[in-house]
């Protein structure tokens, strides 16, 4: 599978800043739109935070590219070929499945969107995940699944595209995506974690994508949030993790840490995730910041903390590694 063009594949119109449709026409007015498919939100009209499928276009540039024998265009005397667009092979269609993010809030906010790809007996095939940076206070923006995301390369069918996962947060808090670097030179991300046995942990990554040396000893600071990004009360934020069963401990007390341009410093999340007596806490995501002082980042590692009440931060290690450092300014 192909990746996504992401946040440049779609173009906001006067109907989708009113949140409003647009009449499908051309050669994809009788496209299949499908029923939708069991086990998820799918199909044309299927909407999930803000999300809505909105049923099968016209891509653009589809009349311009080449026919699968290279031929655009023939009129008499008259005869134009073209080579097929990048990432497209001569399988792909002219149609497209298209999208519409709405942000209902009072600011700018940045989606993170996870597609699931299915096949006609509604099995997934592929996951794809979007990001449609800064969707204005109150707007709404329309975007494209492009064609090399489908699979087979069969019949364009917005049935098949499920809304698996959508995570949206201010966008002055969004984690900066790889290849830029932030004004405050840190750039801070978590990874997709692992799980064993019960034991969840993830990671927290700072780079130092700047172009001066940066200095830190202790622990990340951190706010747990509700779906909502209400604080969530009832949970032990713990200095190390010594007291969560199986995490092992995180290296004694914290070191003073200094990162070159380039350089990295690792810390981390632990929990388990045991259900007993009592009602079950979920965090979908966390305000996090390097220091007390510092910019705050929003990440979304989905803490499932059960009903234990404890959540375990690893103190800021320098990443030996070398798979968490980058260049200056990259």
């Amino acid at each position: 599978m192909a990746g996504l063009v992401l946040g440049g594949c779609g173009t906001q119109t006067a109907a989708s800043e009113a949140g409003g449709d647009e009449e499908t026409k051309g050669p994809c007015a009788g496209a299949p739109t499908g029923g939708g498919v069991s086990g998820g939100t799918a199909g044309s009209g299927a909407e999930r935070d803000g999300v809505r499928v909105v049923g099968v276009v016209e891509r653009a540039g589809a009349r311009e590219s080449a026919s699968p024998s290279g031929r655009a265009s023939e009129r008499p005397g008259v005869s134009v070929t073209a080579d097929s667009l990048p990432g497209f092979g001569a399988s792909a269609g002219p149609c497209v499945v298209q999208y519409d993010v709405t942000n209902p809030e009072s600011e700018p906010f940045t989606y993170t969107i996870t597609f699931s790809l299915m096949d006609e007996q509604g099995r997934a095939m592929s996951n794809v995940e979007e990001r449609v940076a800064s969707v204005g206070a109150g707007k709404t923006v329309r975007r494209t699944l492009e064609p090399g995301t489908y699979a087979g390369g069969g019949a364009v069918d917005a049935g098949r595209v499920r809304i698996l996962d959508v995570e949206r947060v201010p966008s002055d808090e969004a984690p900066v995506p790889a290849g830029t670097c932030p004004a405050s030179g840190l750039r801070l991300t978590a990874d997709q974690g692992d799980a064993a046995l019960g034991l969840r942990v993830v990671g927290l990554h700072l780079e130092n994508c700047g172009s001066r040396t940066y200095s830190l000893e202790g622990y990340p600071v951190l706010q747990l949030l509700d779906a909502e990004h209400q604080a969530v009360d009832g949970v032990e934020i713990l200095r190390g993790t010594e007291g969560i069963p199986m995490a092992g401990g995180d290296g004694g007390a914290p070191r003073p840490v200094t990162l070159r341009p380039g350089e990295a410093a690792v810390s981390g999340l632990a929990w388990r995730n045991t259900t007993e007596f009592g009602e079950a806490v979920t965090v979908p995501y966390v305000r996090v910041r390097a220091e007390a002082g510092s910019d705050p980042v929003m990440v979304a590692p989905h803490l499932d903390l059960g009903t234990t009440g404890e959540l375990g931060v690893r103190a800021w290690r320098k990443d030996e590694s070398g798979t968490g450092a980058g260049r200056p300014g990259s």
